[in-house]
């Protein structure tokens, strides 16, 4: 059994407490807050050991052996530093933090300390998402000729909901962050890199209320996403995400090519994992549904379909921890999305296009 401890109690209780407590090779052993009385609180109602509200505490626990992060991303760099510092495996939410350049010094460090580090990149682990890519590497589509992406929600829609960090760039807010971070990633996984971007960021609700003042405060922060991708293969990649939207089709992926067409998609509003079918065509022929394979389908659904996929990140995790090898995603792969993430931010800043290095490239600098 791998002891784990659990920092960033909001996420972290609704998905990483339960789907390490049901995994067979991991046991939580200790949970952070930074209110002790908190701490404690959640400790005793998911009997849960030790309780601190400090991580450096937990870290010197030696029956910790690993640390699982999903704290807000302002937090992810000095917490992820102080658990690859005491030499323990890391877990750690997307955005991997404020910049590349503190992704890059987390990879190396964790490479330096032996420690087996991921981030919870969960498309990679959902069932749909897996047919897909199989269908890419098979040759299904051809020759690839254009990329649309569409991920659109409402959970920022209610102007009534108060300001909190998610409204401050600074914090590392806003739907590029909490969207986009995965978007990168599977965009990378599937298609391979991005040779340059072209970004515009717009913010639909520019106030929220402050929940201790109760004053008007400035959000600062994207809530709409209009990018467009140029592969390294040359293929033309359209992405558009939202917060703010109600839209009938939340997640969205097309693949045209010279063979045929792909979709990944989900109506699901409730739940961004579950819901996903695959659908396919060749020239000529009508749009259908391509069946999953129950190879391919999670053991146990949960209600919150985040746990299934995030028992899946885990287990990848444990395998990597258990032969002491790094596996993918690792922060190697959190590194290149922070990368497109701070590209993009840079390209709407001046409004033109941007050339994005070779992941290789930008980790010899």
């Amino acid at each position: 059994m791998i002891g784990i401890a659990i920092a960033g109690t909001g996420f972290g209780q609704k998905v990483h407490i339960p789907g390490f407590q049901a995994h067979p090779q991991t046991e939580v052993v200790a949970v952070y807050h930074r209110d002790i009385k908190k701490a404690k609180a959640i400790a005793e109602s998911h009997n849960i050991p030790h309780a601190y509200d400090s991580l450096t505490d937990i870290v010197a626990l030696p029956e910790v052996q690993a640390v699982s992060i999903s704290t807000p991303p302002f937090l992810h760099y000095e917490m992820a530093k102080t658990v690859l510092q005491a030499g323990k495996h890391l877990l750690l939410e997307k955005p991997t933090t404020l910049n590349a350049v503190e992704a890059k010094e987390l990879y190396q460090l964790a490479k330096a300390k032996s420690v087996i580090a991921t981030v919870d990149f969960e498309f990679r682990f959902v069932p749909g998402w897996q047919l897909f890519a199989e269908l890419l590497s098979e040759d299904y589509v051809g020759e690839l000729r254009l990329i649309k992406i569409d991920w659109l929600g409402s959970s920022r829609a209610d102007t009534s909901r108060p300001w909190n960090w998610y409204s401050d760039k600074d914090k590392g807010g806003g739907a590029l962050g909490s969207l986009g971070s995965h978007a990168f990633d599977y965009i990378h996984w599937l298609f391979g890199p991005v040779r340059r971007l072209s970004a515009h960021l717009t913010t639909a609700i520019p106030t929220r209320v402050d929940p201790i003042s109760g004053e008007s405060k400035p959000v600062n922060t994207d809530d709409n996403c209009i990018l467009t991708l140029e592969l390294a293969n040359g293929t033309p990649c359209q992405l558009s995400i939202s917060a703010v939207v109600h839209a009938a089709r939340t997640h969205w992926v097309e693949v045209y090519g010279d063979r045929g067409t792909l979709i990944v998609g989900s109506e699901n509003q409730k739940d961004y994992i579950h819901g996903f079918r695959v659908w396919g065509s060749q020239p000529g022929k009508p749009l259908t549904e391509i069946e999953i394979p129950n190879r391919l389908i999670f053991p146990n659904n949960y209600a919150d379909g985040r746990i299934s996929a995030f028992i899946r990140v885990v287990d990848q995790w444990v395998q990597g921890i258990d032969y002491n090898q790094e596996i993918t995603p690792s922060l190697r792969e959190g590194i290149y999305s922070q990368l497109l993430m701070d590209l993009s931010h840079e390209s709407h800043q001046k409004s033109s296009w941007v050339d994005v290095p070779s992941l290789e490239e930008f980790l010899s600098n």
